[in-house]
């Protein structure tokens, strides 16, 4: 009995199966069957637009026009306008598209919510007087689509509800809300003021340096970062707009937490951070609107708040295993020097110089590699004792075609390892047993 109560239940399944099969198979369009294509609300050529006004349903009125290639807004404020906003309101207007006609001819077009429409979205093309309107009403009872007609006709249609928040948007929502304006390519310096301390660095070619509160290399990614931080900061909210000096102190802007800068050559931007407001954004001022108070997201201050041993380098040394040219190692007594050899044929291999000897070219790689990314745990102070003085080793490292070289003088006090460059001020920790296994590494280089 359980047996044929069993096959029923399978047979039930695959009769399930097979019915949804049919009926999906009869739904999918076929191959030479056309889909119906959804009438377009306007045929309009994005590049075309010149002009756009929305009113929104927090009643603002913005005008953005195109100047010289990009949006800007005009009214009720001077801004440069969102390019990724006012091009998302262009290229929505062009596809937007009649999902379906709900009355031709309406007897009241308030059951709607048309005749206070939520939202008006209007356009103006090159060669056109007039602007061209579309009126938002009310969400359908599924919340799916949105009620919307034209003011030259009477008919009302629906449009995909999901372009509620393209074309209901308020005249903060359209504005460029970038801070400050910084030129990436050309800068140069950095620098964070707080609390009397200011950590600063510079930049010489494509290298980036720790100049106060001491003199030291920078890790280019992590320097990098903090610019691009600050270039990419964008405002929460505008507080004021007409914020004189005398009322800055409420925002804590007169005396600021941090203040950062950014050079590009003879340019400078500026920003100053105060105090956090009741939901924990930040007050910043612009140095070059003094009189503009805004708000951004706080996470800004992790970068502000780091120090500078943050911003020094997490590896011992710069150069890696395929750039390096010659390797020099001393310890104690002994010394060892390998050099990159280019063979008729062009490929290179790595020789023994003293005696001359080929190597065995992967245990040198291996070498390379465990010696190369060495990592730094912290840095410490030149007050602290690294045993540097009686080095267990000594590697002199050249590389990038042998016009760069670097010459680091290993320690040990205890179990603790310290790397100590010439020129760079107090030591590096280094993970002993990462340095046991490179040197190890390099002794099983025959």
């Amino acid at each position: 009995m359980r047996g044929f109560r069993s096959t029923l239940i399978l047979f039930a399944v695959l009769m399930g199966l097979l019915g949804y099969i049919y009926f999906y198979e009869m739904k999918r369009p076929k191959p030479n069957e056309q889909v119906e294509q959804k009438e377009k609300v306007f045929t309009l050529q994005p590049d075309k637009v010149e002009e756009i006004q929305v009113r929104a349903t927090a009643g603002d009125r913005t005008v953005l026009k195109k100047v010289g290639g990009a949006w800007t807004i005009v009214e009720p404020i001077q801004a440069k306008a969102d390019e990724t906003e006012a091009t998302g309101l262009v290229t929505n207007l062009a596809s937007l598209e009649i999902q379906r006609v709900v009355d031709e001819k309406p007897r009241d077009i308030a059951q709607y919510g048309l005749a206070t429409p939520r939202a008006d979205v209007a356009f103006r093309t090159s060669g056109q007087a007039d602007l061209t309107h579309v009126l938002i009403g009310d969400k359908t009872a599924t919340g799916g689509e949105l009620y919307a007609k034209l003011p030259s006709q009477s008919r009302v249609f629906l449009i995909s509800a999901f372009l509620d928040t393209t074309f209901n948007r308020t005249t903060f929502d359209l504005r460029d809300k970038t801070i400050l304006k910084i030129d990436r390519e050309k800068v140069d310096l950095v620098s964070v003021r707080s609390a009397g301390a200011t950590l600063g660095f510079s930049k010489s070619g494509d290298r980036w340096a720790v100049t106060s509160p001491i003199a030291a290399r920078a890790d280019v990614a992590t320097v990098e970062g903090l610019v691009g931080r600050l270039q990419t900061l964008q405002m929460k909210s505008i507080v004021g707009e007409n914020v004189g000096p005398k009322d800055l102190d409420k925002y804590c802007l007169d005396t600021p937490a941090y203040v950062a800068t950014v050079g590009a050559g003879s340019a400078r931007s500026e920003l100053a951070v105060g105090k956090a407001d009741e939901t924990g954004n930040l007050y910043v001022r612009d140095a070059a609107r003094p009189a503009v108070v805004m708000t951004i997201e706080p996470s800004i201050v992790d970068d502000l708040r780091k120090k500078a041993d943050d911003y020094r380098p997490k590896d011992v040394f710069e150069f890696k295993s395929f750039t390096a040219t010659r390797l020099d190692v001393t310890r104690g007594t002994s010394s060892l020097v390998f050099e990159r050899v280019t063979n008729k044929n062009g490929t290179s291999t790595w020789r023994r110089v003293t005696p001359s000897k080929d190597v065995a070219q992967a245990e040198m790689d291996a070498a390379l590699g465990a010696i190369s990314t060495l990592g730094v745990e912290s840095y410490v102070d030149a007050k602290t004792k690294t045993g540097a003085d009686a080095p267990v080793a000594v590697i002199l490292a050249r590389f990038d075609d042998g016009k760069k070289e670097e010459r680091v003088a290993f320690g040990r006090v205890g179990a603790d390892l310290y790397a100590v460059r010439a020129g760079e001020p107090g030591a590096a920790k280094v993970d002993a047993a990462r340095f046991d296994e490179a040197m190890k590494a390099l002794d099983a280089v025959k």
